[in-house]
């Protein structure tokens, strides 16, 4: 080992960073974007507003006017919200200001793998509570997790990427009262649940939520996101924010996005809803595939060949899919984001003549 790398944390050496596969293809369903681009409308007023503005200057050093626009649609406090670069540089500044070697962090997985690795990383130590076998949270194992092993942390996606699976609002309260910690759920997928725990916010104050510009609002390009918390609980967090971590370009088609949402782009959220269903109910009609229940914009599906053979035949039809059979509990699945209706359409012809092409004894 060349004696400079010593400098690195062991445990970080062990890891691999988080990736996607590199592979392209028209019909993009792998990463749980919205398939819908932002309307002109949007587009218009953003470039408007940037127009008069002057580009030599720093953004506000404080978002403050789109935390107070974010405050409003989210029926919070402005003084309780962090605007960040994508929902993801919260996480790490969150687990920055609480993670530390001997802190613990709670998961329960299958889950976005950033939760264990950024711990890792900031030299904490994790804890999993497996989901149950019908991919949901399981209530009593998290509890008896958290009463094993007291952690500093609690970290649930709800809507659960990648199984679509949400948290139940009295599930989370007995959580929160079980645990001298914090309690955080990503909620990155909530409006495809027409669901949030933001109302619990006003009774617990170790509750931190967590949301993204990059799916519902189809803005992935700008990667904003946003942090709700109680007012204290942000005053530390915000220490671990860099300078200006939110430029003004993202901070200007935010507070667009906020103005248009009702109208614009709640249609479009409602739009992949019926075709979440529709893929849901196709794939059920097809023999060898078995689709899971979701509250998000994707889902995960039970494949009876190999997860990495069918996503290689459906990449040969310019599908591009994600293999999750490396995830705990997911051997056999891969996850589809819901795309257009043509894309879906074209996506459950795919999955027909797959079948058509194998044999009986492979399904």
């Amino acid at each position: 080992m060349a004696d400079f790398l010593r400098a690195i944390n062991p445990a970080v050496r062990d890891l691999k960073a988080y990736s996607l596969s590199a592979h392209s293809a028209s019909i993009k369903l792998n990463q749980n974007e919205n398939p819908y681009d932002a309307p002109n409308a949007i587009k218009e007023e953003t470039l408007r507003r940037l127009a008069n503005r002057r580009w030599s200057r720093y953004p506000n050093f404080v978002p403050e006017s789109l935390h107070e626009k974010l405050a409003a649609f989210s029926s919070w406090r402005p003084e309780g919200v962090i605007a960040g670069n994508g929902s993801n540089e919260l996480i790490q500044a969150l687990l920055m200001v609480t993670v530390a070697e001997g802190k613990r962090v709670l998961i329960s997985e299958p889950t976005f793998a950033l939760y264990r690795q950024l711990t890792t990383v900031l030299g904490g130590q994790i804890g999993s509570a497996p989901l149950t076998n019908t991919f949901q949270f399981d209530l009593q194992g998290l509890l008896d997790k958290i009463n094993e092993m007291h952690p500093d942390v609690i970290i649930l996606c709800s809507p659960n990427n990648p199984t679509g699976c949400v948290i139940q609002d009295n599930h989370l309260r007995q959580i929160l009262r079980s645990t001298k910690g914090l309690v955080v759920i990503d909620e990155a997928y909530h409006e495809f649940a027409e669901h949030s725990v933001v109302p619990l916010l006003s009774e617990f104050e170790n509750l931190v939520v967590l949301r993204t510009f990059s799916k519902a609002m189809g803005l992935a390009a700008f990667r904003v996101g946003y942090l709700l918390a109680a007012p204290t609980l942000v005053t530390e967090i915000r220490k671990a924010v860099l300078p200006y971590n939110l430029n003004a370009f993202s901070q200007t088609v935010a507070e667009v996005a906020l103005q248009f949402y009702d109208g614009t782009l709640r249609p479009f959220v409602e739009q992949i809803i019926r075709e979440r269903r529709t893929i849901f109910d196709g794939l059920n009609s097809i023999g060898g595939f078995k689709p899971v229940e979701s509250s998000a914009n994707f889902m995960i599906v039970k494949s009876a060949i190999p997860p990495r053979s069918l996503f290689e035949e459906l990449l040969k039809r310019d599908i591009l899919v994600r293999d999750v059979s490396g995830y705990p509990m997911l051997t056999q699945y891969v996850r589809i984001s819901v795309g257009t209706p043509k894309e879906n359409d074209f996506l459950l012809g795919a999955f027909r003549e797959i079948k058509a092409q194998l044999h009986p004894e492979q399904l």
